[in-house]
Formats: structure tokens, C-alpha cells, sequence
């Protein structure tokens, strides 16, 4: 906790000053987290100051807050393009990255739990974004966007999160998604000058190779990328308290008749939903999986007893293929498509007026 105030205080996130009349302050809370590795292994702790952003009003102390993410397909082409074009994927991180963003409206904040001042009348007024506030994606996004296109990067138009830089023989393409962030590039010192760069605007962690990104474990080997989801599925097996079941050969019976079941009804429906929407995540990288859980997301009126054994019995197939994902080759057509979609949409950005 001590750390993140210093931290705040270091990049002058707010000022104290006395509460003008007529202004609320809204309060705030610290949220604890523990960060793992892909392998299980303590990252770190983390202590995070989190503005109640529930407590502000539209108009008053908060109007845009849509940030773009990258699409899932955007990843898939992205580094389906790397393998095909044999360049180096590395991994960023930005430490604090909703601190970084400008803040325009007016907010008054309490002072920290656990933290005081000389003066009791005393409030923080944020010059940047905090965590919690209803703007602070945005914010960031803004600020991070235009740090890229002063360097010359473009917004992609098939995916805004997509920035783009470079000739079309030396494409140097740039994904974020929200503080995590891939770059691929072909010349090692222009990477090494360009994490310099973001370093000195927002200070970010180089995680060096693509290992993990978005709970997906990226493996590099001699005939390409092989992604897996083994850690995601462990945790939802864990969460259901199924890990000691047997794995199932299929994810669901043929010539089923759930749509039909009559079974005693559901008591915990929400259960269900949750399952089911867990479920949709491990498709990335097991298409296997699509057809069941489309069956599964159907179903979520009127459930019985059936409908939740037969997401759990997915669940045990997902179990036993836990290891399995998809491996994206050089030699596969997808790869050379997508790399025509990126230097189609880098060639559209530059043109655009």
C-alpha cells in the first residue's frame, strides 16, 4: 500500500486541497490481488487504490468512457502473420496504466484508508486517472494513442486496438489490449528503441518473449506457435470443485434431447450461466468445443438437472484435452491471408485523409 501511494504521489496523480462548497468527494477502497505466472508460480502481491467510480454522475464529473480492446480474431491474425514472417514477438507491460491518463472533469477524492494528513479538511483532487474512475479507459487509451502516432504509428480500420508502423516489407505491427501489449518487429534495435521510448512516457515492464497473454500460453517451437488454455481450464474445474472427476472421450451426447429434459428444475441458475460462460473463452483455442457450448448457451431458461450435467460433462472433456490447442504453422493459408488483412488495413490508414 505504502508503494502505491509513493507511486502515486511520484507521478503527481492529485493535489490536496480543501473541499470547495457544494462538492461531494467520493471515496475509495484498496483492492488486494496475487498475479501468477502461466506455470502456478507467486508472481507478485499487489496492493491497488480504487476510486467508487459507482458513486460519480454521467454529465457531472464523467461524459466519454468507451475504450477499445483488441478481438480475439485480431490476436489469431497477428500472430499468425509473426510465425509467417519468422519475427520476434515481445511482451509489454505498463505499470499503472489507468495513472497515466489526463483527467478533464472536476472530481474531489477522500484520503486513502490508512493514510492521513496534517489538515483533516483535506481532499484529493485527481489531475490524472485512477483506477475505478468511469473514465479512466478511455484516458488511457487517449494518451497512449497519441504517444503511438507520434512515434508513426496508425489505427488499423479493421481493429482500432491495432496500430501499425513501417513499409510494407518491414511491417511493425502493435496490439493492446488495455495495459498488455504485444509487438512484433524484424529489427531487434528498433524494438529495444521503441521500449525506450514507451519507457520514458508511461515506465513498462518487458516480459521480454510472448509467454502468456490473456490466459492463453504461447509456446514457440520449430514448426510454430502452439497456444493452449491449460491454466483457464484448471481454474473453472477447481471453481466447480470437479478436479477429481474422470475426463469425458466427447463434450456432449449425440443425438441429445436437452431441449426436451424434464428433469427436477434448476436451483441455482446463475451457477449455470456462469459455467456456461466460462466455457466460451476455452473455444479460442479449442474449436472442438463451439458446437457444445452453443447447444449449452440455449438452454438458459427453464433449466433442469440435466442441462448442468451436461455443461459439466463438457467441463470433464475440457479436462482431458486440457493440454490440446491449436499450433499456427508458417506454411498455413490463414497466416498468409492475415497477413494481407494487416498490410491491407496499415496501407488504408496511411492513405485516409
Amino acid at each position: 500500500m505504502e508503494e502505491e501511494i509513493r507511486a502515486l504521489e511520484k507521478n503527481k496523480t492529485w493535489v490536496l486541497q480543501d473541499l470547495p462548497k457544494g462538492k461531494k468527494p467520493i471515496s475509495c477502497k484498496w483492492v488486494y490481488r496475487v498475479k501468477y505466472n502461466s506455470d502456478d508460480t507467486l508472481q507478485w502481491y499487489k496492493a491497488r487504490l480504487v476510486i467508487r467510480g459507482d458513486h460519480q454522475v454521467e454529465g457531472l464529473d464523467y461524459n466519454e468512457t468507451f475504450a477499445p480492446v483488441a478481438k480475439m480474431s485480431s490476436v489469431r491474425c497477428f500472430l499468425s502473420m509473426a510465425v509467417t514472417r519468422q519475427w520476434e514477438l515481445h511482451q509489454l507491460d505498463v505499470n499503472n496504466a489507468f495513472l497515466h491518463g489526463d483527467l478533464d472533469e472536476e472530481v474531489y477524492m477522500k484520503l486513502p484508508p490508512g493514510f492521513t494528513c496534517n489538515s483533516p479538511t483535506k481532499v484529493c483532487r485527481p489531475q490524472k486517472s485512477l483506477y475505478g474512475l468511469r473514465q479512466a479507459p478511455c484516458q488511457w487509451f487517449a494518451k497512449l494513442s497519441c504517444k503511438l502516432r507520434k512515434y508513426g504509428f496508425s489505427h488499423s480500420y479493421a481493429d482500432y486496438s491495432l496500430l501499425l508502423t513501417g513499409k510494407a516489407m518491414f511491417l511493425w505491427p502493435f496490439l493492446v489490449y488495455v495495459d498488455d501489449i504485444i509487438l512484433a518487429g524484424n529489427d531487434s534495435h528498433a524494438c529495444s528503441k521503441f521500449k525506450a521510448y514507451l519507457d520514458a512516457c508511461f515506465s513498462i515492464t518487458d516480459l521480454r518473449p510472448l509467454k502468456y497473454f490473456l490466459g492463453i500460453k504461447v509456446a514457440p517451437g520449430p514448426k510454430g506457435l502452439f497456444l493452449s488454455q491449460r491454466k483457464y481450464a484448471l481454474e473453472i474445474m477447481d471453481e466447480c470443485g470437479l478436479l477429481g472427476y474422470k475426463p469425458s472421450p466427447f463434450p456432449i451426447e449425440e443425438n441429445h434431447k436437452l431441449t426436451l429434459a424434464a428433469g427436477p428444475p434448476l436451483t441455482d441458475a446463475g451457477r449455470y450461466r456462469r459455467l456456461v460462460g466460462r466455457l466460451i473463452y476455452p473455444t479460442i483455442t479449442q474449436p472442438d468445443l463451439c458446437y457444445a457450448v452453443h447447444i449449452l448457451s440455449q438452454l438458459m431458461q427453464n433449466l433442469r438437472d440435466e442441462h448442468m450435467h451436461a455443461a459439466h460433462r463438457v467441463l470433464c472433456y475440457v479436462k482431458g484435452t486440457a493440454d490440446c490447442g491449436i499450433l499456427l504453422q508458417a506454411n498455413q493459408g490463414c497466416s498468409c491471408l492475415s497477413t494481407v488483412i494487416l498490410i491491407g488495413a496499415l496501407v488504408l490508414s496511411q492513405d485516409a485523409p
